[in-house]
């Protein structure tokens, strides 16, 4: 059966209708706006699903849309915040002005990753002009991926999973190539721990310890015996865990002063030999055992964005590597490096991967996609969404 109405979206030029949407976290500057639109024209039914708004946080724009009711439901996710541009002099074209130069797309959100939903959605429009589709389809899109992610995926998730929605895969479109399309995919990520640490001292002259508490040899052997602390010697597909210092700081402008406080803050990578309920045990425990010793309080405030995942190599990630290397010619790494993305949110619904553009450009001055790879990927998101439900419906 033809749908010779539905319309087939060209991939350049929506990533280009996106990318002039400048939606830096949090704001979202219609760019949901944008996809609504084409989506509803597709068929789809669309939810938005915004979160946030109170204690301070910003209202944050979601959308959850699905065409179709019949199993398998097949998922897209991805998110339409971008980080801050940086320096707009320093860019060879205008960071949202989506200029095509040689070839070659411009602009913030062109890799990391309104390029990847232009091409998923001209994906799907392809095949839905051919007919009607053996399961359904769905697109989960943030806007609070590039930010504290409190109130996107993670809230929409939670939210599916009390009404019951079922979804049976899911690909996201981080962009997880290295130096050609469809040479990885992304099948797990580390979890991901924040720490702050405050010392509490009394503030006195240097001339005179015995009326004062210094704070800052407490940090420092704290912060040295957490950073030489061996988490662990890795897990199946994953690098050792790493705790890293990021920052030590007291503040103390006087040469004579010894500080009332001092602070610092780490962030643990984790692989799945923890979680960060077991981590933050661990460094309540070791700054207790500070505290005891000193006699100066200590005072820690965690920030817990995920933990690890690992989707297991089986008939999904299997389906997914066989259509990109039908499509691309070369069959994707199945790894578990880099920093953490959505996909540990979705994890909890169903098995995730991640599957996008090259990310050489990402997060940096003029970041940028070759047309012929957003047409490119286009043709391998066609090819997975074929494979996954023929394989599965």
């Amino acid at each position: 059966m033809s749908h010779a109405s539905t319309p087939v979206i060209d991939p350049v030029e929506l990533t280009r209708d996106l990318i002039r949407r400048p939606s830096v976290t949090p704001a979202d500057e219609g760019a949901m706006g944008v996809l609504e639109r084409v989506l509803t024209d597709l068929g789809f039914h669309c939810r938005r699903m915004p979160f946030g708004g109170e204690d301070g946080r910003p209202r944050i724009e979601n959308l959850y849309a699905r065409r179709g009711t019949a199993s398998p439901n097949l998922c897209f996710a991805g998110h339409t915040d971008v980080v801050p541009t940086g320096s707009t002099e320093a860019w060879s074209a205008g960071p949202f002005e989506a200029e095509v130069k040689d070839g070659v797309l411009y602009g913030r959100g062109a890799v990391d990753m309104k390029g990847g939903i232009a091409a998923w959605v001209a994906a799907l429009s392809r095949i839905l002009s051919e007919g009607e589709p053996k399961g359904s389809f769905s697109l989960l899109i943030t806007g609070d991926e590039e930010g504290p992610a409190l109130d996107g995926t993670k809230k929409v998730v939670e939210a599916l999973m009390a009404e019951g929605e079922v979804i049976d895969a899911c690909v996201v479109g981080e962009p997880s190539s290295q130096q050609a399309l469809g040479d990885m995919i992304k099948i797990g990520r580390r979890g991901s721990l924040n720490t702050w640490i405050t010392v509490h001292g009394k503030q006195g002259h240097v001339a005179y310890p015995d009326r004062a508490a210094n704070p800052v040899p407490v940090l420092a052997r704290l912060a040295a015996r957490l950073a030489n602390h061996v988490l662990d010697d890795g897990y199946e597909a994953f690098q050792p865990s790493n705790l890293e210092l990021t920052t030590l700081d007291v503040g103390n402008t006087a040469t004579n002063l010894i500080p009332a406080e001092a602070r610092g803050r780490l962030n643990i990578r984790f692989n799945p030999n923890h979680t960060g309920e077991s981590l933050m045990a661990w460094l309540n425990a070791e700054a207790g055992q500070a505290q005891a010793d000193s006699g100066l309080q200590i005072e820690l405030e965690h920030l817990h964005s995920g933990d690890a995942f690992l989707t297991q190599p089986g008939d999904f990630v299997t389906a997914v590597q066989d259509a990109v290397e039908a499509t691309a010619g070369r069959r994707p790494e199945a790894s578990t490096t880099g920093g953490t993305s959505d996909a540990r949110f979705i994890r909890a619904m169903c098995p995730v991967l991640e599957l996008g553009l090259v990310g050489q450009t990402m997060h940096q001055i003029d970041e940028r996609a070759p047309v012929a790879e957003i047409e490119a990927l286009t043709d391998v998101y066609a090819a997975v969404i074929r494979t996954v439900l023929d394989r599965t419906a």
